[in-house]
């Protein structure tokens, strides 16, 4: 299958689970919408509460699913779903692909290479939409691979609404390429910085998918 399909079609093929980190927005959802449902056929209120309860908690688990993938095969793979934003040439000779997130892509990130995570830094900063080009001071984690191409830098960017970045696993974990490595809640962007020399497969505009799609070319 051609890596520009939608996520959402991949996903529907997929077992699916929920990400870890998803429990205190998805618990208190969920359980209002149950409560407000059994309360419906008694209270004219509970009523009017159990329709959009019951919309916003089957919008949750929709967010926060976590379907399983086949990984693809490839140096660096996409660690995120969503669409090229930008791909920047670094005043250090290497490549920042970013790629944005919006509030219906899966937002469980993956390891975009096998290494060992060398460090896990959380930077302060704001919350403006990560479309926005003063996105890049926003609060973020900073993730860099020891990896067969050297060290890897990746960028977890929370947005306007994503204020949480959930990591999976912390500094000295050896990861395979495609694990699970942290969650952003809602809208946000990943960045990922190719090393000199490393060419770029995709190109703005272009949609991925974590785990599958492949960033760089032979």
């Amino acid at each position: 299958m051609p890596h520009s399909q939608t996520s959402a079609h991949r996903d529907s093929l997929k077992g699916v689970r929920l990400a870890r980190g998803a429990s205190p927005w998805l618990l208190p959802t969920v359980a209002t919408a149950a409560l407000s449902l059994v309360r419906a056929r008694r209270s004219r209120r509970a009523a009017a509460v159990a329709v959009p309860a019951t919309a916003l908690a089957a919008g949750m688990l929709w967010f926060f699913r976590d379907p399983e993938r086949e990984i693809a095969r490839g140096r660096v793979i996409s660690p995120a779903d969503g669409v090229v934003q930008s791909i920047m040439p670094w005043k250090d000779g290497r490549t920042r692909v970013a790629i944005f997130m919006s509030p219906l892509n899966v937002h469980v990130n993956r390891a975009p290479l096998a290494g060992t995570v060398t460090s896990v830094e959380h930077v302060p900063g704001g919350f403006v939409p990560a479309f926005n080009k003063e996105s890049e001071n926003n609060e973020r984690v900073v993730w860099h691979f020891d990896t067969e191409l050297g060290d890897i830098e990746m960028v977890q960017i929370a947005g306007a609404v994503a204020r949480r970045i959930v990591p999976y696993v912390p500094q000295g974990t050896k990861v395979e390429q495609g694990d699970r490595i942290g969650l952003i809640r809602f809208g946000s962007r990943v960045d990922i910085y190719l090393p000199e020399g490393v060419e770029v497969a995709v190109e703005v505009g272009q949609v991925t998918t974590a785990g599958v799609t492949r960033i760089d070319r032979d």
